[in-house]
């Protein structure tokens, strides 16, 4: 298709220069420039709106980026990832800043973390490179600034697009390293699983972070990480070589030590380790296998059908815990649900911190049980499932824990972390618990029973009127989706809130699936197929530059916590385990 030349949308805006800002709707469309292709999609309808779409197209063979930087699904995710860092450098190197009234003046997009993720804010194929972008037009009141709008589309949008989506010499070297990076830990991923591993972290790992809320790397002070003899593994990369660090075995492992020495620290690497890192990060070969969640208590949220017999039974007055609902759990009854849920959308390995958990959910003492006697405590503490969850169901856990040496007995490999380095101290904690017997008995009403799958009701994600329910996301953690409102703040693997934009375009795909007829695993499945056939691009009938990968627990994670949510457990005959019973 011919376009028209860059030079028609300059006559263009010298014309609405001026003129009521929803002129502006009037250079909507697509404009051929001397090296790319502009496409305007959407015209913001006022200044103090939410900017304007717009995406600009490379050819592949013009942008001089080699077949090699897509060879595989894992490169092309990371030259994607290098393109849009680069775009978002350049623009803030290169755009004037703020003009006028409103937004005017913004060239935004959604520029990356220290993960790197799938996202619909650049693609690479063999045809093109497109970056999609938003840029605030400017004004003065409302009234055009027609002058500022060509400066921005004529000579800062060009120059932008020229640093950032064209090849050079120069990048060779940070490119390459950006793109072998991402494939080597994706390599280490994949080997965890005959290694019999669910994580490894690399010798030299840097896992400390600036702060609590700034996931950058510790500049200062960062103690590199040293694996211990005992857990050490060499693993040979595709393209980095072999690699030393420490892999953590299948089965119950427990971080204990002193507090401020690294414990927390070491978990939330893990919990971080299902995604990719970018280079010099000092996590980047901190790898953790794709189906770890992290659970956490989370008072008062809503639980809807979700079996917690395994954990939690034989409540006052009679109460079901085989298809329990309620609106405002209880920090046990939470934590109870996330596993349960957690483990029927597919988790295979659960990371606990004793921090963010409910006490009586991890463990009753000896001295609590003889108090209140078993038959009037309706809780089975995980220290007392742990090891059924991994030899009935191969579901392996780490478990951060400073406070109750109970769990030695229970756990296969205890690493205790001083001054923020790991060591194996199994055998002196497996000898501490023999020395020390604990007359704590073993509670629970039998044997670990079969987790069961949940079919989602009509009207479980209602929409509102409207063939396009209004969709609104505020950070990470809350989204708004037609009439429903929904607040996960305890789902702490979301590191973006293009995540959850894309989650809530996900949930319109879901929610016509919840008829009373498709299981949870079901409509989970067709949704992340749908992903995986036609990209993140299929969540939505508009191209927009800010959505970013995330899997299945996560879009469970936020159906679960929905209080419209109607789920009964399925009929008997698809009342089966969510994974076969280990051999």
């Amino acid at each position: 298709m011919i376009h028209p030349p860059a030079h028609t949308l300059q006559k263009s805006l010298q014309c609405i220069d001026g003129k009521g800002y929803k002129a502006y709707k009037e250079i909507q469309g697509a404009y051929a420039f001397d090296r790319f292709t502009l496409y305007i999609d959407h015209v913001q309808g006022d200044p103090f709106a939410h900017p304007s779409r717009l995406r600009v197209r490379v050819k592949r063979p013009a942008s001089k980026f080699e077949s090699l930087f897509t060879q595989s699904p894992s490169r092309t995710t990371a030259l994607c990832d290098y393109l849009t860092r680069r775009f978002a450098h350049t623009a803030q190197r290169i755009a004037h800043g703020a003009r006028g009234t409103g937004k005017g003046g913004v060239i935004l997009i959604d520029t990356p973390g220290q993960e790197i993720l799938p996202r619909t804010a650049m693609t690479a194929n063999d045809t093109y490179i497109e970056a999609r972008f938003f840029l605030g037009l400017p004004a003065f009141g409302r009234r055009i600034a027609g002058r500022d709008a060509q400066e921005m589309l004529l000579t800062e949008l060009p120059a932008i697009v020229d640093d950032a989506l064209f090849f050079t010499e120069s990048q060779r070297k940070s490119l390459t390293h950006h793109v072998t990076c991402c494939e080597d830990a994706d390599a280490i991923r994949e080997r965890l699983g005959e290694l019999n591993c669910v994580a490894f972290v690399a010798d030299g790992a840097l896992l400390a972070r600036a702060s609590g809320i700034d996931a950058r790397p510790l500049q200062k002070g960062a103690i590199a990480f040293a694996s211990p003899a005992s857990l050490r593994l060499e693993i040979d990369r595709p393209n980095g070589g072999r690699i030393t660090g420490m892999g953590i075995p299948e089965g119950i492992t427990l971080i204990v030590g002193g507090g401020f020495h690294g414990k927390s620290t070491l978990l939330n690497a893990l919990e971080l380790g299902i995604y990719n890192h970018i280079p010099c990060d000092g996590r980047e070969y901190v790898v953790t296998r794709a189906d770890a969640l992290k659970i956490r208590a989370a008072d008062g949220r809503s639980i809807s059908g979700t079996n917690i017999s395994p954990f939690i039974n034989n409540l006052p007055l009679g109460r079901s815990t085989t298809a329990f609902h309620t609106q405002n759990a209880s920090g046990s009854t939470s934590q109870a649900a996330g596993i349960c849920e957690g483990l029927e959308a597919g988790a295979r390995l659960l990371l606990l911190d004793e921090d963010t958990s409910a006490t009586n959910f991890m463990i009753r003492d000896e001295k609590m049980q003889k108090l209140v006697a078993t038959d009037d405590e309706p809780i089975t503490p995980f220290i007392d499932r742990v090891e059924a969850l991994y030899t009935t169901y191969g579901v392996s856990t780490i478990l951060v824990m400073g406070g109750s040496g109970d769990y030695f007995a229970t756990a296969h490999r205890i690493i205790q972390m001083t001054h923020y380095q790991p060591h194996d101290v199994t055998d002196k904690a497996h000898a501490i618990a023999r020395e020390h017997t604990s007359e704590r008995a073993i509670e629970g009403a039998g044997p670990l029973k079969a987790i069961t799958h949940r079919t989602l009701g009509p009207h479980s994600i209602p929409l509102g009127h409207g063939r396009h329910p209004k969709i609104n996301t505020y950070g990470r953690h809350e989204l708004v989706l037609g009439s429903t409102r929904i607040t996960f703040d305890d789902v702490e693997q979301l590191v973006a809130p293009s995540q959850t934009r894309a989650l809530a375009h996900a949930l319109l795909l879901a929610a016509p699936l919840m008829d009373g007829c498709h299981t949870m695993r079901e409509i989970l499945n067709q949704v992340m197929e749908t992903i995986e056939k036609k990209g993140l691009e299929a969540l939505s009938d508009i191209l927009r530059g800010d959505m970013a990968g995330f899997r299945s627990l996560e879009l469970a994670a936020v159906i679960n916590r929905a209080r419209t949510l109607k789920s009964v457990p399925a009929p008997i005959k698809d009342m089966v385990n969510v994974w076969p019973q280990k051999a």
